[in-house]
């Protein structure tokens, strides 16, 4: 029998939220084998300029993303959503390992089989440099400031 992740496509705007929230809670874990068990097997994925193939891949990259993004904190919005896709808009924030702070923002688009893993994910991401007074990101906390 094979294993499901919940909730499984075809999607609805509750579902669709709840897959979201799922993402936004292990990606804040910074444990990049939880993180891993989200995708497929032979998940693909573009990331900034770079393109990772399979859980293996996705684990070495989240382990070297969280050694040079310290204290980072996520916070994802459901943007739209298909049968077997959803979008999200997304800030984090995080400090290099000289102090200063960073805000990243993008959109995700994601596409799930069957069993509600994620076999790709696009993902677009800008870094703007801020003070730590400009904090603002907490997970799990209402709508996204648009600017």
């Amino acid at each position: 029998m094979t294993q499901t992740r919940n909730p499984i496509p075809p999607f609805t705007a509750e579902t669709a939220a709840r897959k979201a929230q799922a993402a936004e809670d292990a990606w804040n874990t910074r444990d990049p084998e939880t993180v891993a068990q989200a995708y497929s097997v032979d998940t693909v994925w573009r990331n900034r300029d770079q393109t990772i193939t399979g859980r293996d891949q996705v684990i070495a990259f989240l382990t070297a993303k969280w050694d040079q993004e310290l204290d980072y904190q996520l916070r994802k919005n459901l943007w739209a959503f298909t049968d077997d896709q959803i979008a999200v808009r997304f800030q984090y924030e995080w400090h290099d390992h000289d102090g200063q702070w960073w805000r990243s923002y993008g959109n995700e688009l994601w596409r799930f089989d069957a069993q509600g893993y994620m076999t790709h994910r696009e993902a677009s991401i800008n870094d703007r440099p801020i003070g730590q007074e400009e904090r603002r990101v907490t997970p799990g906390h209402g709508e996204l400031p648009t600017w």
